[in-house]
């Protein structure tokens, strides 16, 4: 009855989800769904900020992280 749906992923294991796939190798596409998990950790972003810049707020963000 419920199948398919899974239980949506929290700010920081959606955070933590892109910083991989970076590291990776990957680019993310869309600098505002990069924005949009900046914003979601707490972050102030600007909407013209460089991906790169964001990315690495994002990696500091989640250094200095206590969530559980």
């Amino acid at each position: 009855m419920f199948f398919g749906r899974t239980t949506p992923l929290s700010d920081y294991a959606r955070a933590r989800q892109l910083i991989a796939a970076v590291d990776r190798g990957g680019i993310p596409l869309n600098p505002a769904k990069v924005n949009a998990i900046a914003r979601s950790l707490g972050l102030e972003v600007a909407r013209n900020a460089p991906i790169e810049a964001t990315l690495e707020r994002i990696r500091l963000a989640l250094a200095r992280a206590t969530e559980p």
